[in-house]
């Protein structure tokens, strides 16, 4: 593909075949998506690329925490709730994928069924968990080449035919990730990458978000034109 094609074309995939994915392939795009650039060269990323019975005994976990009501145990600081157009933004892809999912806005079992499919991460063959390493916690700079690497990773993948959503829905529960992923005490558990061959007959995965304009996101200073 041409790149433009790849960015434009790439879409969050939340359906995919009950197909495994060679971990050749797995190790190619974590080879291109590791060009990502990070500040002064420091690479603060590491994968736990995880599949099989191990990624079921995680999903197993978090779902039955969750339901237990544990509460997150996520290792980054979410903040506080989306309010304004952050929010309207939020709001606007959720009513996108129900209505594509024909979820209706008062059908509780069907989005506690979407809400349980995160949580699964969206039953994908492949998770790859994204870490960092404990002695540079504290800065927001490796959490930023972090992100930068995933944003790389979702466009190899899709480079290569592959679907991925980023979901941290899938390390709610750090515990029970740290233990059947075998994560080290000196990682913090950044976020995780749900992977797989698209299933194209699944509603959702046709869903195109709606992005801002870049005259909406950009401000040019001391052009002549």
């Amino acid at each position: 593909m041409e790149f433009k094609d790849v960015v434009m074309g790439r879409r969050s995939i939340r359906g995919y075949q009950k197909k495994p994915v060679p971990k050749a392939l797995i190790r190619e795009v974590l080879e291109m998506a590791m060009r990502a650039p990070t500040s002064l060269n420091t690479q603060p990323w590491n994968f736990y690329v995880v599949a099989g019975d191990v990624l079921d005994k995680i999903r197993e976990g978090n779902v039955e925490r969750n339901l237990a009501g544990i509460p997150h145990s996520r290792e980054f600081r979410l903040g506080p709730d989306y309010a304004g157009a952050h929010r309207e933004r939020q709001i606007g892809i959720a009513i996108q994928l129900f209505e594509a999912m024909g979820i209706e806005r008062h059908d509780k079992e069907a989005r506690m069924d979407w809400v349980m499919r995160g949580f699964r991460q969206f039953d994908a063959p492949v998770s790859i968990v994204i870490t960092y390493d404990k002695s540079i916690q504290g800065s927001d700079v490796a959490p930023f080449d972090c992100g930068g690497v995933v944003n790389c990773l979702v466009n190899a993948a899709w480079s290569k035919g592959l679907g991925c959503v980023i979901n941290s829905q899938g390390i709610m529960q750090s515990p029970v990730v740290r233990e059947h992923a075998g994560i080290a005490d000196d990682q913090v558990i950044q976020t995780c990458v749900a992977m797989g061959w698209p299933d194209e007959s699944f509603p959702a995965n046709a869903v195109v978000s709606t992005r801002k304009s870049v005259d909406e996101a950009a401000t040019f200073v001391g052009f002549d034109d």
